[in-house]
């Protein structure tokens, strides 16, 4: 019997993508598990289409929140609803490939790995063109993490049996970050699968103003949450900032 996969999903005003994500989901080959969307209080129709896609199938539960608390908390509400031994991670907006689940699943079985990530394609807001693809590179560290957050969210998958208990710190832009820079820092590597198996939508809200609190708050990460030196800090961010525009271009 395969293990149970939870598939963790916040949603915010969702509405336009939501359908897509979830049809992404159910036409998996891998079919153990359980999909949670939490929704943030949307201020659009998401909640109504959310309620008639869990409609159709047992697996995917739904939590529909009071009041706005951001995408760290909400997958947090999530993971502490989860119930499968390996956790994954899709925004509302972005999708997977068919055989997403089963490849990544097989691979971390194979190698006994506890924390893996995929290659995957960004794509254009109305999901007709590939803008670029971002490479798994095949192993990262704490320390290379640092300097080069490449790891897309999602394409991660967790054995939270192997790497105990964890939630996302609460970081408004940078939080997949912070985690997984928690996990790394037990003393784990997170392994890369280089096949393209996940879409992720480049969409018009991604605006500069958003860019900037991101990366803000990756120094915010540096800084306060791993309490690293103001020259190590330095050093780092120039290493991320470097990364980050080589990814974008390549």
């Amino acid at each position: 019997m395969n293990s149970l996969v939870s598939i963790i999903t916040p949603s915010y005003n969702s509405v336009r993508y939501i359908s897509e994500c979830v049809e992404s989901v159910l036409a998996q080959t891998y079919t153990s598990w359980e999909m949670i969307i939490v929704d943030d209080c949307s201020e659009d129709d998401s909640k109504q289409l959310i309620t008639a896609l869990s409609s159709n199938d047992i697996r995917i539960k739904t939590i529909f929140l009071d009041s706005n608390i951001g995408a760290a908390e909400a997958r947090n509400i999530a993971l502490a609803k989860a119930k499968g031994e390996y956790i994954a991670f899709l925004d509302s907006d972005d999708l997977w490939e068919p055989h997403k689940l089963e490849r990544q699943i097989s691979f971390m079985n194979k190698n006994n790995i506890a924390f893996s990530y995929t290659t995957y394609q960004s794509i254009s807001e109305d999901g007709l063109n590939v803008i670029n693809i971002i490479k798994a590179p095949k192993e990262m560290t704490y320390y290379s993490y640092l300097k080069n957050t490449i790891i897309g969210c999602l394409t991660v998958i967790i054995n939270r049996e192997k790497v105990g208990y964890f939630e996302m710190p609460n970081v408004r832009s940078s939080h997949d970050m912070a985690l997984w820079l928690l996990i790394l820092k037990r003393g784990f590597s997170a392994y890369g699968l280089n096949e393209n198996l996940a879409k992720y939508r480049i969409v018009s809200s991604s605006n500069t103003a958003n860019k900037m609190k991101a990366v803000k708050d990756v120094w915010k990460v540096y800084r306060e949450i791993e309490r690293l030196s103001f020259l190590y800090s330095l050093w780092c961010f120039f290493c991320y900032i470097f990364n980050t525009v080589k990814k974008r271009i390549l």
